[in-house]
């Protein structure tokens, strides 16, 4: 393909020279759908347009070509050997369109939308925007198919004790992952000259079918270039290979239930030389009898006497750190909640471990059982002594009006 000098790409797309790739796939596609020739029969005009449309997407929708266009004002496929000079014959060239043959392929009855009907006559592939959304996204596909990338997450499910996630705890696992190939160093090819590629026998582009349409594009196995090196014979052209690390871990005080502790670069292996993903250890904590825990808070409930609520007393009560001692006021209900505070667990937020959430501690005023007539007696007198009735607020709140 030769492209003549000057000529505003961006501008026959309508859009700007920051523009990212989707918006330019997307300005092309509305655009190349307005102007096909098969949409505007007879009409040269728009048959001219849709070229220069098509020409002006060739080079911006492909990382390097467009990054070339940028710094020079122009692309071509014939480069000179050492350098990005105009091409002989730039300033005359005359336009060559992208190697896309749409013959066969009925554009007369896509609908406005290109919806569920068009879909189903250009041959199933969801009308004639998906179709173009596969055709017109392999620039990026392929730039990205040839990068270094970091390599994926692992995921490890542990099941904590109670005592070892509100205190912290080492932990030796064993995980299976994908490890750098030692024979290419995770590159997935061999050095030494290169071979001619096998997917496009050395031509450096490869055609489709899709439907009734039929497209060139380069190819992504070679990156366009027609050469290729040899795949490693251990990890076939992977750059990786299957293998199992035991590590040892440092739970950190204050884990939960869904808490994710990050290992970085104990994940897969990174993609042609990349760095490796990372490992997150989740984890399950089991329940106690005693705490009760939500979020960096615990609960516990503090069963107490009759005399020791209405009278009010010093009971001890179990903490995450021990035993500690609170004070029950006179007169406290059953149900009502006392807080110690910085008794909780610890919080993840503070990497220090200084910070901790508290402890609520809800009393549960306990009904003696009455086994004899002088426990009765008192009882009595004890009524006597307090007429209050505890349900009049209950009775005038459910009263009808």
């Amino acid at each position: 393909m030769a492209v003549g000098t000057q000529k505003d790409y961006y501008g026959t797309l309508g859009v700007t020279r920051d523009a990212k790739p989707e918006e330019i796939r997307k300005a092309y596609r509305h655009l190349a759908r307005k102007h096909h020739p098969d949409v505007n029969p007879g009409n040269k005009s728009a048959e001219e347009k849709f070229k220069q449309l098509s020409e002006a997407y060739e080079v911006l929708s492909d990382e390097k070509k467009r990054k070339i266009y940028d710094q020079y004002g122009f692309y071509s496929d014939n480069l000179p050997p050492g350098g990005y000079g105009p091409p002989p014959g730039a300033s005359g060239a005359t336009y060559s369109a992208p190697p896309i043959d749409f013959s066969g392929f009925d554009f007369s009855n896509m609908d406005e939308a290109g919806g569920a009907d068009a879909g189903t006559r250009s041959g199933g592939f969801g009308g004639f925007r998906d179709i173009f959304s596969q055709i017109f996204s392999r620039g990026e596909r392929e730039a990205a198919s040839e990068a270094p990338s970091k390599g994926t997450d692992i995921e490890y499910r542990m099941h904590l004790g109670f005592w070892d996630a509100v205190r912290g705890a080492q932990v030796r696992i064993t995980v299976g992952r994908e490890e750098a190939c030692n024979n290419c160093s995770g590159t997935g090819t061999l050095p030494g000259p290169s071979v001619e590629c096998t997917t496009c026998g050395g031509t450096g582009r490869t055609t489709r079918q899709a439907g009734a349409m039929r497209f060139s594009m380069t190819c992504p196995q070679c990156g366009g270039t027609g050469k290729q090196r040899r795949p490693c014979p251990k990890c076939h052209g992977t750059g990786s290979i299957q293998s199992s690390e035991t590590l040892t871990a440092r739970i950190p005080p204050g884990v939960d239930t869904g808490s994710r502790v990050r290992l970085p670069g104990k994940g897969n292996a990174g993609i042609r030389g990349g760095p490796a993903g990372d490992l997150y250890i989740v984890t399950e904590v089991e329940a106690h009898p005693v705490f009760e825990r939500k979020g960096d808070n615990i609960y516990v409930k503090l069963p107490v006497t009759i005399s020791e609520a209405a009278l009010g007393a010093k009971a001890e009560v179990p903490t995450i750190d021990g035993p500690s001692t609170i004070r029950i006021p006179p007169g406290t209900q059953s149900g009502q909640k006392l807080r110690l505070r910085g008794k909780g667990a610890p919080s993840l937020r503070d990497p220090s471990g200084e910070t901790r959430g508290d402890e609520f501690v809800e009393v549960q005023v306990m009904v003696p059982r009455v086994a004899d007539e002088r426990t009765k007696e008192i009882l009595r007198e004890l009524a006597r002594l307090n007429p209050d009735d505890p349900r009049k607020d209950l009775r005038a709140a459910a009263a009808r009006p």
